[in-house]
């Protein structure tokens, strides 16, 4: 039988993240969003790309959450992006309170699923959505890793003109610029980059691995990345609907791991057919325990911004 996977929120990640999931062939995709028509409309045309690429799979889309039942992963993309004028506890709160209805709606419907969050501020969103579910920590998770490590990684590629299927490395920390990208354990077919860059490249390469998103949005003017976001989304799906027992960086709860307690950080899993299965220690210099307690805080002061749980959990 196949998987069903749910994606809220149809714009431009959600609707790319469905892309390349059915281009996979990962299994059933079900859009859904608030905007009647958009997720019906994206999920038609994607449909109908299925004869030319030649996947079978069903794809459609919805307003209603009903369509989403019994999904194995739910994907949450939806929230509003910061508007001139919005402070960032705006954005915060106003988020938080999406995330916390899509939570109960898929709550209701998909009690037994795994939740991805790619909402931003995308730390506390996690951490919004664990407490609403009140699901295990293994069936939790943010998106931000896989995606920002990608960004290091091609950096590394085009900087040293080699392919980027030979480099591998990951970033730990929070999602955006506290975010601690790990050059030591960055390499090129297992050679560290620390012995092919020298440290002012690096330092380049870091700083603009944490600006990866803002270099895009600059680019743009209006909206932000997507195709790098929906590809790094489905790396997390099909490690779990296909039990891939991939170790990639994602936002899993810690209880005392790398001496941080309950907060979503992002750090090396195992990701599988049980989500996140293993939360992966590796040995940190003090320089770089330092870099990732710095992150940490910062994840903990926009929990502290967050509204009430109770408010939460009342909203709708």
């Amino acid at each position: 039988m196949a998987a069903k996977i749910t994606i809220v929120g149809a714009g431009n990640v959600g609707a790319t993240a469905a892309h390349w999931a059915a281009s996979k062939e990962l299994g059933d995709i079900v859009l859904v969003d608030i905007i009647e028509g958009l997720p019906q409309g994206k999920a038609l045309d994607l449909a109908e790309s299925a004869p030319i690429e030649g996947f079978d799979c069903r794809i459609v889309g919805s307003n209603d959450y009903a369509a989403t039942a019994d999904s194995d992963v739910v994907v949450i993309t939806a929230g509003v992006p910061r508007k001139p004028g919005m402070s960032r506890d705006d954005l915060l709160h106003t988020n938080a309170r999406i995330v916390a209805e899509v939570v109960r709606q898929v709550a209701k419907y998909s009690p037994n699923a795994y939740l991805i969050v790619v909402s931003n501020p995308l730390d506390a969103m996690v951490y919004v959505a664990k407490q609403v579910s009140g699901w295990p920590k293994q069936r939790v998770m943010g998106m931000a890793g896989v995606l920002d490590a990608a960004r290091f990684r091609y950096f590394i590629a085009q900087e040293l003109g080699v392919s980027v299927e030979d480099v591998h490395g990951f970033v730990l920390g929070g999602h955006g610029d506290t975010m601690v990208p790990v050059p030591r354990y960055a390499t090129v077919t297992g050679i560290p980059i620390t012995q092919l860059l020298s440290p002012e490249q690096i330092a380049r390469l870091v700083q603009r691995t944490r600006d990866g998103g803002a270099e895009i949005v600059n680019y743009l003017k209006q909206g932000s990345a997507f195709y790098a976001p929906g590809a790094a989304i489905v790396q997390m799906v099909e490690a779990i609907v296909r039990d891939k027992k991939r170790l990639l960086p994602a936002a899993a709860y810690l209880e005392g791991e790398y001496g941080i307690h309950d907060l979503y950080v992002g750090v090396p899993v195992l990701l599988g057919a049980g989500g996140v299965e293993k939360v992966i220690e590796v040995e940190l210099t003090p320089e770089e325990h330092a870099a990732l307690q710095r992150s940490a805080d910062s994840v903990r002061a926009l929990i502290r911004a967050l509204p009430p749980l109770e408010t939460l959990m009342a909203a709708g």
